[in-house]
């Protein structure tokens, strides 16, 4: 089986619906903010899926099933026996190729980036499983093209999977503590710039993940266009190691995928990001003018 791209288009996916070691996985998951402010509320894109989803995709539960349930954080890895017992009771295993998206669900704030699909793309990388991509635009510019949809639960035999788990793909909080005064390393703060502003890990650098795509479209910019948000901050210097970090370890995985979209592959993503930093009064912060 030939490698297959990281993002792949929706024209190169409905070529090869048909294929029959083509996975399709819907990672859906809605996120709402609240009018006067607050954490946010997540909630399954389970009732999404069902009412229509790309032909052949089953649904991939990130909230309830594919996060470490028993944590204190929202969105850990889970344990791997655990992530790889529903990979491939979905029919992913080592003779598959997977394709993710979601609907770029940020309710209230829109935006263009896959960073649901990123998020499980990079579990499943971290797991092991090589052969996976996300769509470009998600299920928004599949229904835009006016590309079919199902209402059909699908369903994929149970598959064998031989993987190893990618440990460098992670960063730990101890990792990121010595990562501060480590110039070989960049990190990156992947939230928006008044949230890095109001705080953020000292000497980490601001890209905000939702600057990548075209939000009419939701397409991609070009290479170049994407290698000129990242010039600055050294982050893509071969010979320098990445941490991106977010909120909650969601959307930094958007911008680990792009670094690793545009030839940067020593990227590692702090899952617990500013959720477990925040949380431990020793870990620093710094608050910075616009």
């Amino acid at each position: 089986m030939n490698d297959i791209p990281l993002i792949v288009t929706t024209e190169w996916l409905a070529e090869r619906l048909d294929d029959p070691k083509l996975r399709i996985i819907d990672a859906t998951v809605f996120m709402k903010f609240p009018e006067g402010g607050g954490p946010p509320s997540v909630e399954s894109g389970q009732t999404s899926y069902e009412a229509g989803h790309i032909p052949g995709a089953v649904y991939a539960d990130l909230v309830g099933e594919l996060s470490d349930a028993d944590s204190e954080l929202p969105f850990t890895v889970p344990a791997r026996k655990e992530f790889v017992a529903k990979l491939t009771a979905l029919g992913i295993g080592d003779d598959t190729y997977t394709v993710i998206y979601d609907q770029n669900a940020l309710v209230g704030e829109p935006t263009a980036a896959s960073y649901w699909a990123s998020r499980l793309a990079w579990q499943m990388r971290y797991e092991g499983f090589e052969q996976v991509a996300i769509l470009e635009g998600g299920l928004q510019k599949w229904q835009a093209e006016g590309r079919e949809l199902s209402t059909e639960e699908a369903a994929y035999p149970h598959a064998n999977y031989t993987g190893k788990r990618h440990t460098d793909m992670l960063a730990s909080k101890e990792d990121v503590q010595k990562a501060i005064d480590d110039e070989q390393t960049i990190l990156i703060n992947s939230l928006a710039p008044e949230e890095f502003h109001s705080g953020h890990i000292p000497n980490s650098q601001n890209i905000f993940f939702g600057l990548h795509a075209d939000e009419e479209t939701k397409a991609l910019y070009g290479d170049e266009q994407l290698r000129a948000l990242f010039a600055e901050t050294g982050a893509l210097d071969p010979n320098k190691k990445v941490i991106t970090y977010c909120g909650g370890g969601i959307a930094a995985t958007w911008n680990a995928l792009i670094l690793n979209k545009l030839g940067q592959h020593n990227v590692a993503v702090y899952d617990g990001s500013m959720n477990e930093w925040t949380s431990d009064p020793a870990c620093p912060l710094v608050k910075s003018e616009k």
